[in-house]
């Protein structure tokens, strides 16, 4: 895509999953697609609303876009998934990487077999180099396993959206100790995303302000992220990085939303259906140890 006929992108971010969704129109049809939107969720109350899912629809009806897919970068742990919500008030449809029935068959088993391990839930499963029509444009996809086996990043002229693989440079790279997450492979995936051009814009998932930089940032480029990415800067072996992700990750603790969230979004944002009393549930498997003999 010529540079006055870049993607139109907009960004919005939500503050209390750290999450940046996007909007991306291609200028000259006005085809649309929605990346990694947010159903708000209010942990200690139980209770889901739309609101940043409505601030999307806002915008796509004051830009007349007209929104032909909603993309998933892969099965987020932070947030809960809108894409159903999106799908039935737009008829787009949805996608993601083609290896998420390796996740859904993981945290299916954990809560009790809620989803195929087929993906089915989804409109679309895109594999490595797959090509999602834009209007005059489209977008590529790259596999970019690491930190879920699932994991796709979205490349549109010259921007990618990069999902959880890469933080802005002060920040980092993002964890690989979830099932099926590994080091070595998010070096790679990383290191591909990298080679693209230096110019080449890149998109983050998530902005958490590093120590130090009092605004939200979710824009960068390949250049940048080269030279300063705090973890896997030019000159960082393989073997390196692996040996700090690997300490860094035995450290963190799990997602506050990790539970509930990823059980909708295997599932493409659908909620649980409702019991026999009307209420709908989430599942919190337990973790007891042996020795509690409870």
């Amino acid at each position: 895509m010529p540079a006055e006929q870049r993607a139109d992108i907009r960004a919005f971010f939500d503050e209390t999953t750290f999450t940046v969704t996007y909007l991306v129109r291609d200028p000259a049809t006005g085809a649309a697609a929605i990346i990694d939107p947010v159903l708000d969720y209010d942990p200690k109350s139980g209770k889901v609303t739309t609101a940043s899912a409505d601030r999307l629809l806002a915008a796509v009806e004051e830009t007349g876009a007209k929104v032909e897919w909603i993309l998933e970068t892969h099965a987020h742990a932070d947030h809960l998934s809108a894409d159903a919500y999106l799908k039935a008030k737009t008829g787009a449809k949805t996608g993601i990487g083609a290896d998420i029935g390796k996740v859904q068959k993981v945290f299916g088993q954990l809560f009790g077999q809620i989803a195929p391990s087929d993906g089915r839930e989804f409109d679309a499963l895109f594999a490595d180099g797959d090509k999602i029509p834009l209007g005059q444009s489209h977008f590529e996809v790259l596999a970019t396993p690491g930190h879920t086996p699932a994991c796709i990043a979205y490349r549109i002229g010259d921007a990618v959206f990069v999902g959880d693989t890469l933080f802005m440079p002060d920040y980092g790279t993002a964890r690989t100790d979830f099932p099926g997450g590994d080091a070595r492979t998010l070096y790679r995936s990383i290191k591909r995303l990298l080679s693209f051009p230096p110019e080449t814009r890149l998109f983050m998932c998530h902005d958490y302000k590093a120590p130090g930089r009092d605004t939200y940032a979710w824009e960068t480029s390949v250049a940048e992220e080269r030279a300063r990415n705090i973890h896997i800067h030019d000159g960082v072996s393989e073997d390196d990085y692996v040996a700090m992700r690997e300490t860094r990750d035995a450290a963190l603790a799990a997602p506050v939303l990790l539970l509930p969230a990823v059980q909708v979004n295997i599932r493409a944002g659908q909620l649980p259906q409702a019991e026999a009393n009307g209420q709908r549930y989430l599942k919190i498997p337990l973790r007891i140890p042996p020795e509690a003999n409870l």
